[in-house]
């Protein structure tokens, strides 16, 4: 029997509904995130339809001939059960099957759904929550005549004056898989701050962005992605964003990093949820132990 769903891509102009979805699903989508994914995979994004109405959306984005991820992944609550997710999500996976190596965040209650499907857990992702006032604190005021870590010469960079192709060298070493594409998008977009530490002769040794977010009621900020040589940047950076940033503040740390969890709570974040990060295919051999912050659940 045939399917009464139809799968296309996703249109720009329906960017503006699946962001309002995942706000309503408790995503927080960041400001201009959905565009993002969009553009890092024109293929890898779809709306399934029901006639003329879009009834469910999913991700299933190709970083490159290595590894790809699947995120965005929901059917409007009126049509849960009736096996429509399950098409979207062979449409994604049918999109990525070709690749060595597939990622996915699972919900504590999904884990065994996707396990069935050929997933296996690798660690636990954190979501971790601190209420700002926006301030700086004394030691922070401080970093600017001390020196970063004591590092004499790291400079705190922002926006345009990073150089970009410093930034994409210190990700490609750190990150699961290069996304020169994604990441390019990412820290140039106009909503909120990115800030990067370099030194002297322009290595990298950290950088971050925090960025608005839709909560399902009100307004808030997402920190993600944040890299960082040690915990003691990663802690000086997320002041440094967290700075004039006043109001709820999420970051989701991987749980691949031990130290993530001691740096965010120094600075008093609170966890609030987890999933879980699995994989499909050989899982990628970076240890992301200088990674505190992932960019996003949706796209790894």
């Amino acid at each position: 029997m045939s399917s009464l769903l139809r799968i296309t891509p996703l249109d720009r102009r329906a960017v503006p509904l699946v962001t309002s979805w995942a706000r309503a699903e408790g995503f927080t989508p960041g400001a201009g995130d959905v565009a993002i994914y969009r553009h890092t995979d024109r293929q890898g994004l779809w709306l399934g339809w029901l006639g003329q109405e879009p009834v469910g959306c999913i991700a299933g984005v190709r970083y490159n001939a290595a590894y790809g991820f699947i995120g965005l992944f929901l059917v409007k609550p009126e049509y849960r059960g009736r096996g429509y997710g399950v098409e979207l999500w062979r449409h994604a996976l049918d999109h990525l099957a070709d690749l060595p190596c597939i990622g996915v965040e699972a919900a504590p209650e999904r884990v065994d759904d996707y396990a069935g499907w050929g997933f296996r857990p690798a660690s636990i992702t954190t979501r971790w929550q601190l209420i700002s006032n926006g301030s700086r604190s004394d030691s922070q005021a401080e970093i600017g005549n001390a020196g970063w870590q004591g590092r004499e010469g790291v400079r705190l960079l922002e926006g345009v004056a990073i150089p970009t192709a410093a930034v994409q060298a210190y990700d490609a070493q750190r990150e699961p898989s290069p996304r020169p594409h994604f990441l390019a998008d990412w820290l140039s977009h106009p909503a909120g701050t990115v800030l990067a530490l370099l030194d002297g002769e322009g290595r990298c040794h950290g950088f971050g962005r925090i960025r608005p977010c839709l909560l399902p009621r009100g307004e808030g900020w997402r920190i993600g992605p944040l890299l960082a040589d040690t915990p003691a940047l990663a802690g000086q950076l997320l002041e440094a964003l967290i700075h004039r940033h006043p109001g709820v503040v999420l970051i989701d740390a991987p749980g691949a990093n031990p130290a993530a969890a001691a740096a965010l709570e120094g600075l008093g974040f609170l966890p609030v949820s987890r999933t879980q990060r699995m994989y499909r295919g050989t899982p990628p051999a970076v240890p992301l132990s200088e990674v505190y912050g992932l960019a996003c659940l949706e796209l790894g």
